[in-house]
C-alpha cells in the first residue's frame, strides 16, 4: 500500500492544483523531438505518434513518416459515425509501418461499451452486423484498457478523460484516478516524457506535424 496514488484535494480545480505544485518545485519543460527524417536504427524501435486527426487523417498521409509502431492516440473522427470509421480504417491501412496502434478519444462516440447511441448510430451498426464501430478497424490493435507487446515492449492504451459531455468521460478525483492537451510537443517532469502529437489545432485545421521518438530493443529481441 506504500505506493498507493492518492487524490490531491484540489483533482476537481486543475489550475489551482498546477499552481500550487509549480510552487513546490515541479516542472514542464519542453524537450526537442527527434527529426522527421532521422534514420531507423536497427537496434532501436521507431515510434511515430499522431492524433486528432478529426477525419483528415488523408491529408495528413503524405507527412506521416515510416516507422516500426504507428499510434494514433485519439479523436480519429469527429463524431464516431460509422462512414468515418470505415473511412479512417482504410486510409490507415496505406500506412507502411509494421505495427499500428489505435487509441479511442472522446470524439470517437458511440466506442464506449455501455454508452448510449443514437438512432442513426444504431441503423449503421445494424445494417453490419455489429455492434461497436471499432470493431470495424482491421488494420490496427485499437487498445481500450488493454495492453500489447512489441519487441518486448509493452504498450497499454486507455482513452479516459474528464470532460463531461463526451465517450469516456470520468470526472475529476477518484473516478479519474483510477482510470488513468492543449500543447502540440514533448514536455518532461525530469521523469516521465509526456507527448501531445495532436495533427489539429483547437478549430480542428491541419496544423502539426507527427512526433516520432525511439526505445533500444530489450536485450533478446529483434526487429526481423
Amino acid at each position: 500500500m506504500d505506493n498507493y496514488v492518492t487524490v490531491d484535494p484540489l483533482s476537481a480545480k486543475p489550475i489551482e492544483c498546477w499552481k500550487k505544485y509549480q510552487k513546490q518545485g515541479r516542472i514542464s519543460e519542453p524537450i526537442k523531438t527527434l527529426r522527421l527524417d532521422a534514420p531507423i536504427h536497427s537496434n532501436k524501435v521507431r515510434f511515430v505518434c499522431i492524433s486528432d486527426t478529426h477525419d483528415q487523417l488523408a491529408d495528413f498521409l503524405p507527412d506521416i513518416p515510416d516507422g516500426d509502431v504507428l499510434i494514433h492516440a485519439g479523436d480519429f473522427t469527429n463524431s464516431g459515425d460509422v462512414s468515418s470509421v470505415i473511412k479512417f480504417n482504410q486510409e490507415l491501412g496505406t500506412l507502411p509501418h509494421k505495427h499500428k496502434i489505435v487509441i479511442a478519444g472522446n470524439h470517437e462516440l458511440g466506442f464506449e461499451d455501455g454508452e448510449p447511441m443514437n438512432d442513426k448510430q444504431l441503423a449503421g451498426l445494424n445494417m453490419l452486423g455489429i455492434k461497436k464501430a471499432y470493431e470495424l478497424l482491421s488494420n490496427c490493435t485499437y487498445l481500450c484498457d488493454k495492453h500489447i507487446e512489441i519487441y518486448g515492449l509493452k504498450l497499454y492504451g486507455a482513452p479516459w478523460h474528464p470532460m463531461p459531455g463526451y465517450s469516456f468521460y470520468r470526472p475529476r478525483g477518484q473516478k479519474i484516478l483510477h482510470k488513468w492537451n492543449q500543447k502540440h510537443g514533448a514536455t518532461t517532469n525530469g521523469t516521465t516524457t509526456f507527448i501531445n502529437a495532436s495533427m489539429c489545432d483547437s478549430k480542428l485545421r491541419s496544423a502539426f506535424d507527427p512526433i516520432i521518438f525511439d526505445i533500444p530493443l530489450p536485450p533478446g529481441y529483434t526487429k526481423s
